[in-house]
């Protein structure tokens, strides 16, 4: 639980949530409220159900079993019962819990969900749920056990349980505590579930998107740290700035190329490095892993881009079943199928990977004096030191990590409920992977940034642009220049550090002209 006083209030209109919008959710950095127009539209949908459940006729999720037990009859006088057991028996998740910031995210897209009032729920199982995001109710969410189908029942039954009562939520210090006390604690009633409600809260795939939308709000300032820093390791091996000329990148109409290599037009701009090799320099082109920046970046930031308006979409949509409707119908169908997060999800990951992939080949032409030009593994006494030599070592175990770990998700897929449900999305652990990747790119970045200041400090006393002169600043204030072997560990974890916050506050400045990189659709 965290202190949630004097934040400002997010109105929820269901089906209009902006990335940014989803962002204040996940950072908790605004309470919620529902908007006025969506309340009718709830009250008929609970109205629907209600009769549903009073009536003769079997209404999957209302009064029948779940699943392969679809078929099995329920009294009326059990239907309460049948929540109740739905939530307990699916709570079945293992693993570390789920991030406090992809539970926040994950309680705010239900209620989005919910709130279109297509799924039956009466307005109190909303009103809870709001209540419990504002509280700062974290439930223990175990973050292993989805296949991505029927909805991500096991992390959203976790959810649902701490909701009712039952189960674990995580502290501010992120210990575990009976959800009972953790509710008392917040002056929170539990929920008691009817007719539908359980199988509508943990129906859906407001757990893979979570995941993916975490991933893609914590990647992009590392995203922005990798073009601020391949910048500078073009300025450190003396590259040129020609392949970044606009006609180039124009003639290929590739938005995410143009976007980059004007971002790194602006960030070399007024380079006296450059300056000083611009004539007598005997290369004819430079290595691809400096050159074609824009090409492979850019390309990776489109992918990005295109997956964030998937999960946008997502994140707005219903996704239970059956689906409720004005006119009194219940259509059971497949929104719960997760199938379009996995594949952003999986192209996101390879997007990530390949990020990292062209920073570790940044980092082993620096570290060549044949390529670079500069002193062998970036050190002064090459032999009786080793300088960067094993920080690329670690850069090259973190990419090879990611080239596996970025094998598209969405092409396995396992029979589950006695195949009933015969394919499934992998659309959660599609997500949840990429937090790993993340960690493995800021890693090989921070290694990147320490090598190419290094390289920066060999010119002296040639200076880089203003903007880039600002980030080895930076750096420079928390790590010194290697002028012999040390314990760099602790260098590598400082610098990732600078990676992971961000770099583009460091050089934004009041510098004019900061072209946009990262334009939310």
């Amino acid at each position: 639980m965290t202190d949630t006083s004097a934040r400002p209030t997010l109105r929820v209109v269901p089906g209009a949530l902006t990335l940014d919008d989803l962002q204040a959710l996940h950072q908790g950095h605004v309470s919620i409220v529902i908007d006025p127009s969506a309340h009718a539209a709830i009250a008929t949908s609970a109205a629907v159900v209600q009769q549903a459940a009073a009536g003769e006729a079997a209404v999957y999720g209302v009064n029948t079993g779940f699943g392969k037990l679809a078929s099995t009859r329920i009294a009326a006088d059990d239907l309460a019962a049948l929540q109740r057991n739905l939530i307990r028996s699916h709570s079945v998740g293992v693993g570390v819990p789920m991030a406090p910031a992809v539970v926040r995210l994950m309680l705010a897209l239900k209620v989005a969900s919910l709130a279109r009032g297509h799924s039956g729920v009466r307005p109190v199982v909303i009103e809870r749920l709001v209540a419990a995001y504002n509280a700062g109710l974290v439930p223990c969410i175990p973050s292993q056990g989805s296949v991505g189908a029927s909805g991500d029942l096991a992390p959203l039954s976790h959810l649902t349980l701490a909701l009712m009562g039952e189960g674990e939520c995580l502290d501010a210090h992120g210990a575990r505590v009976p959800s009972a006390d953790a509710l008392a604690r917040l002056g929170l009633a539990p929920l008691t579930l009817e007719a539908k409600e359980g199988l509508a809260l943990i129906n859906g795939t407001q757990a893979s998107t979570a995941l993916a939308l975490h991933a893609l709000f914590t990647f992009e300032p590392v995203l922005e740290s990798a073009l601020v820093v391949g910048a500078l390791t073009v300025d450190a091996a003396r590259g040129s700035d020609g392949p970044f000329d606009p006609r180039i990148h124009a003639l290929r109409g590739q938005p995410g190329q143009i976007d980059v290599a004007q971002y790194y037009r602006w960030l070399l701009a007024g380079s006296a490095i450059r300056q000083s090799h611009l004539h007598g320099d005997d290369r004819v082109q430079d290595p691809y892993c400096l050159r074609c920046q824009p090409q492979v970046v850019g390309a990776c930031l489109d992918q990005l881009r295109h997956a964030a308006l998937v999960l946008l979409r997502e994140a707005n949509a219903v996704t239970d079943n059956p689906l409720v409707f004005a006119d009194g119908a219940l259509v059971s169908g497949g929104n719960f199928h997760a199938e379009p997060v996995a594949l952003a999800a999986d192209a996101m990951a390879v997007a990530i990977a390949e990020v990292g992939a062209i920073a570790e080949r940044r980092i082993a032409m620096l570290i060549d004096p044949v390529v670079s030009r500069l002193p062998a593994f970036l050190t002064p006494n090459a032999g009786l030191n080793s300088g960067f030599m094993i920080a690329h070592v670690t850069a090259a175990s973190l990419a090879s990590e990611n080239k596996s770990l970025a094998h598209p998700a969405s092409v396995d897929s396992l029979p589950t409920s006695a195949n009933q449900e015969d394919h499934v999305s992998m659309a959660t652990f599609a997500a949840r992977r990429l937090g790993a990747m993340i960690d493995n790119v800021a890693g090989i970045i921070g290694i990147e940034l320490l090598a190419a200041a290094q390289g920066i400090d060999f010119l002296r006393p040639l200076q880089s642009s203003v903007a880039l002169e600002r980030v080895h600043a930076t750096l420079r204030n928390e790590v010194p220049f290697v002028a012999e072997d040390r314990y760099l560990a602790p260098d590598i974890e400082r610098a990732t550090a600078l990676v992971r916050r961000g770099l583009l506050a460091d050089v934004r400045g009041d510098l004019p002209g900061v072209p946009e990189l990262w334009v939310a659709p």
